[in-house]
């Protein structure tokens, strides 16, 4: 069995490509296999994952029309084969002994999840969203989410998972939506027997302001809410006992024109009432 698969949605990162899977081809552990998914690109990224393919067998290529990352990494975990499952975004990249030490940490420690430093690179600035500087384990839930700093930063792609986990907790990507990272994320944490820590690498997000992240639209704005929702609905759903007031989304909102009169907040344990969306004027238990 391949130690560790590696799946790569692209769409439209022509440009990126050769920093993303030079990183990729070029890991110290070689038990590899490289899963491109090209997403429908209109520009030359097909014909540049192709070339990569054609010198290194560890690649392998899908070609699917546009269905967003979701559909693209769903479609690479059908494909994958390996023992741990790690997703790197096309205009990403990682350390050369990234994977090596990712995998043979959760290996030391029989963990589902290992995960690295993730550092956002952009506009000139370098920002550590997660510092990882030791080694350390957590195994229950609520350990799990501060370890990752989950609350607040669903990261899918500073992690490798074993895919057995993943298989048997039917854990995918949801599908036609942007901000599908959450509820993957916050899955893949839930079931994951332990997660461990990796120091000394790191995973290099490039805030690309082409990227679905950084889309301004009416669908993103409510895709973004409703992955909240769907958090909220399945940690409620398994009784999850963690922190209250950390994982919070609108479930209900009422507006005049473009002016919100009155927004309904809630989190696992509590529900708030604003008017005009900022103010709050009820605070109550669920």
């Amino acid at each position: 069995m391949t130690k560790v698969s590696i799946i790569v949605p692209v769409y439209n990162t022509e440009k990126f490509l050769d920093t993303c899977l030079s990183s990729l081809v070029n890991q110290t552990l070689n038990d590899i296999e490289i899963i491109c998914v090209n997403d429908g690109s209109t520009d030359n990224s097909l014909d540049k994952i192709n070339s990569y393919a054609q010198k290194d067998s560890r690649i392998k290529v899908i070609n699917q029309e546009n269905k967003k990352q979701g559909a693209a990494r769903n479609n690479g975990l059908r494909a994958a084969t390996g023992e741990y499952i790690g997703f790197v975004d096309s205009d990403d990249w990682v350390d050369l002994n990234y994977y090596e030490r990712l995998y043979n940490t959760a290996k030391k420690y029989n963990s589902d999840i290992a995960l690295a430093a993730n550092i956002r690179i952009g506009n000139g600035k370098t920002k550590k969203r997660l510092d990882i500087t030791k080694e350390e384990v957590a195994n229950t839930l609520q350990e799990k989410i501060d370890i990752g700093n989950q609350a607040k930063n669903p990261c899918p792609t500073n992690k490798i998972y074993r895919h057995s986990m993943l298989k048997d907790n039917n854990i995918t990507w949801p599908e036609g939506v942007y901000c599908e990272d959450k509820l993957f994320t916050i899955k893949a944490v839930y079931y994951a027997n332990s997660i461990v820590t990796v120091p000394g690498v790191s995973y290099y997000y490039f805030r690309n302001p082409n990227s679905t992240v950084h889309t301004k639209s009416k669908k993103h704005t409510t895709d973004k809410n409703q992955a909240k929702k769907d958090v909220l609905e399945f940690l409620r759903k398994q009784g999850a006992q963690i922190r209250d007031k950390e994982f919070w989304a609108v479930t209900e909102q009422h507006n005049l024109g473009a002016i919100s009169l009155l927004t309904k907040k809630e989190s696992l344990r509590t529900i708030r009432y604003y008017i005009f969306g900022i103010i709050p004027i009820l605070e109550k238990g669920v």
